[in-house]
């Protein structure tokens, strides 16, 4: 029987560009382009972009997620196989992202890292999870580069634009996929304490493992870095799943894990049982400092990652606020209302602002450039993952109930919102990261501090808190203790630095008085009278 028609319903958001409703997105692509590439490159994340806000992308995503990986252990004669199976969906979307170059295009492209950057927080907002497989084989391209024989074997399958998967002897295929095993459960973070152990083979560079990993990223994937225990302490290996020969290599998937979020992705726990062949990748007893490259670059993804969600969850407020009506007129139009989305759209730009920064970074390589990335990838990727949870939890409430419900897509952006401040290090690990590059490494600092001197003088309240953040690092009482506070400084200070020389100055000014000059209260929607509010949530609403 029908009651009633339905009215003031927010509209899908829906078959929009997703690049092109970015403007802090596309100002910083604009900004750290070559100026002759710029319009390719616009080409292509645009492109990418209408992709990304597809009807079909999104219903991709939706099926990935209800359609979860299932672990297929033995074939139905008994056999052994160790496979995980996915939904058609999932590799509809893994299809996009390599071919749209996001596993290989910064190793191989001029621009490459900015590049792939903003097409990784583009394609994201289509679907999370599938992130994780794209995010290994993107970084696992600079640990294999420490062995040029490996790296010839590897590195041109990883960085194909073509996915083509299945396990197939690898010389067979057109394209392949990493994932990377560290984890161990009596250790976690503290890898040092793997039991993970590697035997040496009669061939030079060839071993077998025997162990247990706690935590396996993408088990599906063709080769992975892991680390073990070797003669001369832990070291760094290349595991193939499947051997020259076309014969299985013995990775034995124990489990998946049923997680929070990242519904869509496998992460597994697996067994090495003593016939399991390895290569190892640099010298015996280095294998943090191999493999420190692939983490640097997961941990940029983190930073990318949770950028790419807060964008989208703010986009999802703003389009409900400016299509409904409430208590007189649209939701937008709302003084308070107003003020939350402005809040919010302040930590999406000021993430945005240094995602690309550290994607520029990675281009030049330069040693002032290498040297500012140490530190600045640690800072934001620490900063931003923490800021991730709580931008979704307040966009989903802008939605009021229609958030909390899972058709609305909210609920599933904010189970993965805490996922990127666990992954690669937690909060505390990357916060004593942070404490021995300031105690060991004063060129780093100093790269750093130059960055944002950059800004000394645009603004009072970021003068006042640069002033008290050398006070502070002057300081080395009860350092660990205070290593989250310093942390949090440096990570606003850089965003603010940012802000003040790119953005608009309603966006710098709002940001610096309530991020630097504490006139804000504890939750989003309080930052004080007299701001350009207006000005800043229309710079972020989607024209749909």
């Amino acid at each position: 029987m029908s009651t009633h028609e339905v009215t003031n319903q927010a509209p899908p958001l829906v078959d929009y560009d997703v690049y092109g409703a970015d403007a802090a997105l596309r100002e910083g692509v604009a900004r750290y382009a070559a100026p002759e590439r710029l319009a390719e490159i616009d080409g292509e994340l645009g492109e990418l972009g209408r992709a990304a806000g597809s009807a079909e992308a999104q219903h991709w995503g939706e099926l990935a997620n209800t359609h979860e990986p299932v672990l297929r252990t033995h074939d139905r004669y008994g056999n052994r196989i160790d496979e995980v199976e996915f939904h058609p969906a999932w590799h509809s979307l893994m299809n996009r992202a390599v071919s749209a170059g996001l596993t290989g295009d910064a190793w191989t492209r001029p621009d490459g890292h900015l590049r792939r950057a903003a097409g990784f927080m583009v394609w994201s907002q289509a679907e999370y999870g599938h992130g994780c497989p794209v995010s290994m084989t993107h970084a696992a391209v600079p640990a294999l580069r420490t062995d040029p024989a490996l790296a010839e074997q590897w590195v041109p399958l990883l960085t194909s634009r073509s996915y083509d998967f299945g396990l197939r002897a690898p010389q067979g295929k057109r394209g392949v996929l990493a994932g990377m095993g560290m984890t161990e459960k009596q250790g976690g973070s503290d890898v040092r304490a793997n039991t993970t152990r590697a035997e040496p083979l009669a061939a030079d560079g060839e071993y077998t493992l025997t162990g247990h990993k706690w935590f396996c990223s993408a088990p599906m994937s063709d080769v992975f870095l892991v680390l073990a225990q070797a003669p001369g302490g832990l070291t760094c290996f290349v595991l193939p799943r499947v051997l020259p020969d076309g014969s299985r290599n013995t990775f034995r998937i124990q489990r998946l894990k049923d997680k929070l979020g990242n519904r869509s992705n496998a992460s597994s726990e697996i067994e090495f049982d003593g016939s399991t062949w390895a290569q190892r990748l640099g010298p015996e007893g280095r294998g943090v400092a191999t493999i420190i490259e692939m983490v640097a670059a997961t941990r940029m993804d983190c930073v990318l990652g949770s950028t790419s969600l807060m964008r989208q969850a703010l986009a999802q407020a703003a389009h409900h606020a400016a299509h409904r009506s409430a208590f007189g007129g649209p939701l937008v139009d709302k003084p308070l209302m107003r003020n939350v989305l402005a809040d919010l759209a302040l930590e999406s730009e000021a993430a945005t602002a240094t995602a690309l920064r550290l994607a520029s970074a990675f281009d030049a390589d330069t040693a002032p450039e290498r040297e500012f990335r140490r530190l600045a990838v640690a800072v934001s990727k620490y900063w931003i993952t923490k800021r991730c949870p709580v931008v979704a939890a307040e966009a989903l409430e802008c939605l009021g109930g229609n958030g909390y419900v899972e058709e609305s897509g909210m609920p599933r952006l904010f189970r993965e919102s805490p996922l990127n401040s666990v992954w690669e290090g937690s909060g505390n690990v990357n916060a004593l990261d942070v404490l021995r590059v300031l105690a060991r490494e004063p060129q780093v600092v100093e790269a750093f501090l130059a960055e944002l001197r950059l800004a000394e003088g645009s603004d009072r309240h970021f003068d006042t808190a640069l002033k008290e953040l050398l006070t502070e690092l002057a300081d080395p009482a009860e350092l660990e203790t205070r290593a989250r506070r310093v942390v949090e400084r440096l990570a606003l200070l850089l965003q603010a630095s940012l802000l003040l020389r790119h953005a608009p100055a309603a966006v710098a000014d709002a940001f610096c008085l309530s991020r630097l000059g504490g006139d804000r209260g504890s939750t989003f929607g309080t930052l004080p009278t007299g701001l350009a509010l207006a000005a800043i949530v229309d710079r972020t609403r989607p024209a749909v």
